[in-house]
């Protein structure tokens, strides 16, 4: 039986890398994790065990840890788009590259004899920053965004007036815990070389977050990600994941004390899950 090989890709994925930008005395640091991933004309590899178009995962691996040592990036769009830039030169073979940089924040050590510390930094958390290249013969698309940012307020949140049916148990509140973990992805406008913005995009995020009067999840995220568009115009558009994480009530009266509502149990599932994409009109 015949079969025909209606799509391939190939790359190296989870590579490393920590960068130490010594100047003087004062170091800044870079850690990365990337992704590269091959699609085009690779159908020989598969049918015959050809491997005369492939170029080695391993040394993909390579020129990661190469083109980091020569290249002046400091931020994780720039750098995919070096490497794609550098595949892309190499490889007529591939008809698109894709390059995925996952940066994981590290903040200076702020309270050190009074001065910010040279080269001594906390991880910030769970957070990530993201980054995608997808690079053709002819255009390039780069998206920035965040994973893993967990935020909550205690008040100025509510949900009321929802559709009911016989298995509805929910009590309308006008007001209750938004407990979230952003995961926000955006598409750079085509040609953009600065992609510094990323910190005022994501500081808009988290100020219209604990601003914005909530009705619910779903109008808090359209709100934000309105906020993103009208304060970076380099954003074209703006996709946001936001699970409601609940903060159930506990009934302390059961023990004898008063309610005063400042007892929460946490459940991270099941959870809600609310999702939007904010184009410009």
């Amino acid at each position: 039986m015949s079969v025909i090989l209606n799509q391939n890709q190939y790359g190296k994925s989870r590579i490393r890398l920590l960068k130490v930008r010594r100047t003087g005395a004062r170091h800044e640091v870079f850690e990365w994790m990337v992704a590269i991933r091959f699609e085009g004309d690779f159908e020989s590899a598969h049918r015959t065990g050809d491997n005369s178009a492939i170029l080695p995962t391993d040394t993909m691996k390579n020129t990661v840890y190469a083109r980091a040592a020569e290249s002046s990036a400091t931020t994780p769009e720039a750098f995919g788009l070096e490497l794609a830039r550098h595949f892309q030169g190499g490889n007529p073979q591939a008809s698109r590259i894709e390059i995925e940089v996952v940066e994981t924040p590290w903040q200076r050590f702020s309270d050190v004899g009074g001065a910010p510390h040279d080269h001594a930094f906390v991880c910030v958390g769970p957070e990530r920053r993201l980054a995608t290249i997808g690079l053709d013969r002819d255009t390039a698309g780069v998206w920035g965004g965040l994973d893993g940012l967990l935020v909550m307020k205690t008040t100025r949140s509510a949900f009321s007036g929802f559709l009911r049916d016989a298995y509805t148990t929910l009590a309308d509140t006008d007001d209750r815990i938004f407990r979230t973990v952003i995961s926000a992805h955006w598409s750079w406008d085509a040609g953009l070389k600065d992609f510094e913005k990323f910190t005022a995009a994501r500081r808009i995020l988290v100020d219209t977050f604990a601003a914005h009067d909530s009705r619910s999840v779903q109008a808090t995220a359209l709100a934000m990600g309105q906020a993103v568009l009208d304060g970076i115009p380099e954003i074209r558009e703006i996709s946001l994941s936001l699970p409601n994480q609940h903060c159930l009530p506990v009934d302390v009266a059961r023990f004898g004390l008063e309610n005063r509502n400042e007892i929460f149990a946490v459940t991270e599932e099941p959870h809600g899950l609310i999702t939007a994409t904010i184009g410009r009109g």
